[in-house]
């Protein structure tokens, strides 16, 4: 049986330091809006959405989050 879970996905960009040796880090980033999704299991959600990535950030993989949430 199938259960409903809750994904989204964020950018989380690097710290960067300037020329100061200050550190700097962009603003987070909502790459994919809190979507419904009926599943098996949370790890079923993770990969679907990891599909989703868009292919911008495909590079930057490191630097971006998966959130899944059961109900």
């Amino acid at each position: 049986m199938s259960k409903l879970f809750e994904y989204a996905i964020i950018h989380h960009p690097k710290v960067v330091k300037d020329a100061q040796g200050n550190e700097t880090q962009g603003a987070d980033v909502l790459l994919k809006s809190p979507t419904h999704l009926l599943a098996n299991s949370d790890k079923e959600v993770a990969m679907r959405a990891a599909r989703e990535i868009p292919e911008s950030h495909l590079d930057r993989l490191e630097e971006v989050e998966i959130c899944v949430r059961p109900f």
